[in-house]
């Protein structure tokens, strides 16, 4: 295959579900980008998106998804920026299509193509009758059966073959489902510079590298940093630009006069962000050495990402399957001074007995004291003063939502019955508990399809 280009520009629109999407704008408008990718999925999103797909079985994409279209594609076409999202969630074909209208109702000229084969949630059975054991890979827990009735999603991540795919079909849009973050920012670059799954296992560990950092946008660019204080008016932030050439060497930058900051502090911290080996990052396109990564600091907001070696692509991909598991019920109180933390102390011991008199089940009960310890946990040192106001949290997993309803209740009794002064938040209503069951299947049992939508369709 003949490499298209030797250098691109590709942005992160994106970091999660709910981002702020007037960065996104800008890098449309005056990044000259050819690339955007926006990654809207974590782990749990993925449920959510299975839920409201069971109440209305088009939904099941990401809502924002048409409407960031709507303000993204006047401008990316005029720049021929194509763009490639993973906010198809756990419904591609309906996402697509909602993009699709969007762009009959702008009139542009914009070819819409969907990828899926992500979804497992049908072939759970198929799997495990292949002698796929679904064995939990943080846990160790082989018992799968013992969640298999519960079970409520469960999507792999693919890599970068159906978005290269999409892109070799001309696709403008990519819709997608479960595709990995990193993937979004790979695909552009085997699609453009030719690069080979079998062969070029260090450039694809260089995009893997680059898509690790950027894939959450702003974190990158001044936001989660530990240097937040520091950082110009983040209320402005830019998102981050992928200059990369053929050769896999890259900078990372983002626009003049936006806010946040590019240095090799932003890129080291976000590097490591969700980082267990090094040495050995596993992404559904290869494996990634970050220690031999290369940053340099080559101009103001612009770090040179080099030298990156890796290693040929697993032959398993990792399944995420979300199950059902039991219901949290929860509230919040406050106290002022004098003696606030006592009596946000003498409220613990009076809901206990609340939760007593009224025959609470539960599985866990867990209190918080906000402003002292609801971050730092145990290890937070007791305030030596007294403070102006101190709140009572407390969340407890029962197994039905009745149970859980009576914590809510408990809470509402101690308007009355708890210390002078008492506050409450607005009630919480108790809510499900969705946990994950992480696993790995053999990627040749996932078969991923491309669809072009036409106009008509």
């Amino acid at each position: 295959m003949t490499a298209a280009k030797t250098q691109l520009r590709i942005g992160a629109g994106s970091g999660f579900w709910g981002d702020a999407i007037d960065p996104a704008i800008e890098l449309v408008e005056h990044g000259r980008l050819d690339y955007l990718s926006l990654d809207y999925l974590a782990e749990l999103t993925m449920a959510l998106l299975h839920r409201m797909q069971d109440r209305d079985p088009q939904a099941g994409f990401i809502p924002d998804m048409a409407m960031h279209m709507r303000l993204l594609l006047p401008a990316a076409r005029a720049a021929g920026t194509r763009i490639i999202c993973n906010g198809g969630g756990v419904n591609p074909n309906a996402g697509g299509r909602a993009v699709l209208k969007v762009v009959r109702e702008l009139g542009l000229d914009t070819k819409v193509a969907v990828v899926e084969g992500d979804g497992l949630l049908t072939r759970l059975d198929e799997l495990l009758e292949n002698g796929v054991s679904l064995v939990n890979i943080e846990s160790g827990d082989e018992n799968f059966a013992a969640i298999r009735g519960r079970v409520v999603a469960a999507n792999a991540y693919t890599g970068a073959d159906g978005i290269v795919q999409a892109l070799r079909k001309g696709a403008d849009v990519v819709v997608t489902g479960r595709v990995s973050d990193s993937s979004l920012f790979v695909a552009p670059m085997i699609h453009e510079f030719g690069w080979n799954h079998s062969t070029d296992f260090d450039l694809i560990a260089a995009g893997i590298v680059l898509g690790h950092i950027v894939e959450c946008a702003a974190g990158c660019t001044g936001g989660m940093s530990s240097r937040f204080d520091e950082m110009p008016h983040m209320g402005f932030v830019g998102f981050p630009v992928i200059e990369v050439g053929q050769d896999g060497v890259a900078v990372i930058t983002k626009l003049d006069g936006t806010g946040g900051a590019v240095d090799q502090w932003t890129i080291k911290e976000h590097l490591v962000y969700e980082t267990v080996n090094p040495t050995a990052y596993l992404a559904p396109d290869g494996v990634a050495d970050f220690t031999s990564v290369r940053l340099r600091e080559v101009g103001v907001d612009r770090v040179e990402i080099a030298h990156v070696t890796g290693r040929r692509r697993p032959d398993e991909l990792k399944l995420v399957i979300a199950y059902e598991d039991g219901w949290i019920g929860e509230g919040i109180l406050f106290f002022p001074w004098p003696n606030a933390i006592a009596r946000a102390e003498k409220a613990r011991q009076t809901l206990c007995e609340r939760f007593d008199r009224l025959g609470l089940q539960s599985q866990d009960i867990h209190f918080d004291l906000v402003g002292v310890n609801m971050l730092h946990g145990p290890g937070a040192p007791k305030p030596k003063d007294d403070l102006n106001e101190v709140g009572l949290r407390v969340a407890v997993r029962t197994s039905s939502r009745a149970e859980a309803e009576k914590v809510r209740r408990a809470c509402s009794h101690l308007w009355i019955m708890g210390p002078g002064g008492t506050s409450l938040g607005a009630p919480i209503k108790p809510r499900p508990v969705l946990s994950l069951w992480p696993t790995l299947v053999p990627r040749s049992m996932i078969t991923e399809t491309v669809t072009m939508l036409s106009p008509e369709s």
